[in-house]
């Protein structure tokens, strides 16, 4: 079975109440992306809102294929160990990890190791999985 072709993964926290660089702070690295609640946020097209809620957040580079472990380990090697530290922010915020997979074929697979999971579990990080499937439309010659 071939395994799933692209995945993306970023650490997302979102609160009223949040202040990216007390998140920066405790969690010792930098994000990709921040914005504090009634903010500016920068979306495509060049469009610009104001924050309903305050947005921290890591993301990795695209990975081909898919690599689930190798980009979780990635964003949390960033991180600090210190598991009261994260207690303290998933009691304060919504936290989760958020992963982006692709797939090129019917039926492809994708394991995470008991690492990454513990991993995450320790820190109370749910994992989501948001999986695209290519549609007819996208590759008419197929039967």
């Amino acid at each position: 079975m071939p395994e799933v072709s692209k995945s993306i993964v970023t650490l997302r926290l979102f609160g009223d109440d949040l202040d990216p660089e007390e998140v920066s702070s405790l969690l010792g690295g930098r994000p990709t992306y921040s914005v504090p609640k009634n903010g500016l946020s920068n979306y495509p097209r060049g469009r610009v809102r104001i924050a309903r809620t305050g947005i921290w957040r890591i993301q990795t580079d695209y990975a081909c294929p898919a690599d689930l472990d190798g980009q979780i380990k990635e964003i949390l090697d960033q991180l600090t160990d210190d598991l009261s530290v994260w207690d303290s922010i998933s009691n304060r915020h919504h936290l989760d990890m958020f992963c982006g997979l692709w797939l090129s074929e019917l039926n492809e697979m994708l394991g995470i190791s008991p690492r990454s999971l513990k991993a995450l579990g320790l820190r109370n990080i749910p994992l989501l999985l948001d999986i695209y499937a290519e549609s007819e439309e996208e590759n008419p010659d197929e039967p």
